[in-house]
């Protein structure tokens, strides 16, 4: 008896590891089901996109939890969507990836796996700042102007997260090294990955929105702070979020690997 088509498997596999999440709360009902959808791309278009996007999954979640309550206790009053990730998350980090992902099935290239690579290099980079970076005891400063911020502020970076971020990239980099993937797109994961995270945090500086809570007297990203207070823009653009900034930043990472790759 033949196998089902790569995407069947692939569905039903995301489709596990989708519900799995969604029960440790790494995943909203949202985000699962996007989930399940950028796996069955990744399937679709070979299992060596499919090992990418489970490694990258599982070591950003695992890494959300690690030292979470410290993390929340230093961030809580400031980012946005400091729970599980949900659909707009989700996409807005993995999106590009699995838009490569389905025009690679259909139309095989290595110019797609070095987008598709570069921009969830970019993901990982930004996951593994954000993460490691939060608990760093030094101050973090602002990418633009270096001025302090507190720790989890956007735009903030610290040495710790910065070298965090490398690790990010480096990591996908030797996945897409692990399937045997071609050099150029393993340098796409790498370079791309690191300049896409910099570019977060520099987006993250400038033109996301800051806001203020004025009962609380702290900054944040939240709309309607944590107490119930709605908060006032302060500073970047008022319609552009942290989610906005994540998948601006994934086409940064992708357009940088993809052109990196072209000169290998």
């Amino acid at each position: 008896m033949p196998l089902p088509p790569p995407w069947v498997i692939g569905f039903v596999a995301a489709t596990a590891i989708a519900i799995a999440a969604r029960r440790l709360g790494w995943l909203t009902t949202g985000g699962a089901l996007a989930a399940v959808a950028l796996g069955t791309f990744a399937a679709g278009a070979g299992w060596g996109w499919a090992v990418v996007l489970i490694a990258y999954f599982v070591v950003a979640s695992l890494l959300t939890r690690f030292r979470a309550g410290m993390k929340r206790e230093r961030m809580e009053d400031r980012i946005e969507k400091p729970g599980a990730r949900d659909a707009v998350q989700v996409l807005a980090n993995g999106g590009l990836f699995g838009a490569a992902a389905l025009v690679h099935w259909l139309t095989p290239g290595p110019m797609w796996m070095a987008l598709g690579v570069g921009a969830l290099a970019t993901s990982s980079a930004d996951t593994w700042a954000t993460e490691i970076g939060a608990l760093a005891r030094a101050e973090a400063r602002s990418i633009m102007g270096f001025h302090p911020v507190p720790t989890g502020t956007s735009g903030g970076v610290t040495i710790q997260g910065l070298v965090a971020a490398l690790g990010g990239a480096g990591f996908v980099a030797l996945v897409a090294w692990g399937v045997r993937w071609p050099l150029p797109v393993i340098v796409a994961a790498a370079s791309g990955g690191f300049f896409g995270a910099v570019m977060d945090s520099v987006m993250g500086a400038s033109v996301q929105a800051r806001r203020h809570c004025r009962k609380c007297n702290v900054m944040t990203e939240q709309k309607e702070h944590r107490c119930g207070m709605p908060t006032d823009v302060t500073g970047g653009i008022h319609w552009i979020d942290n989610d906005d900034v994540n998948a601006l930043a994934t086409l940064y990472g992708a357009l940088f690997g993809a052109a990196a790759a072209t000169f290998i």
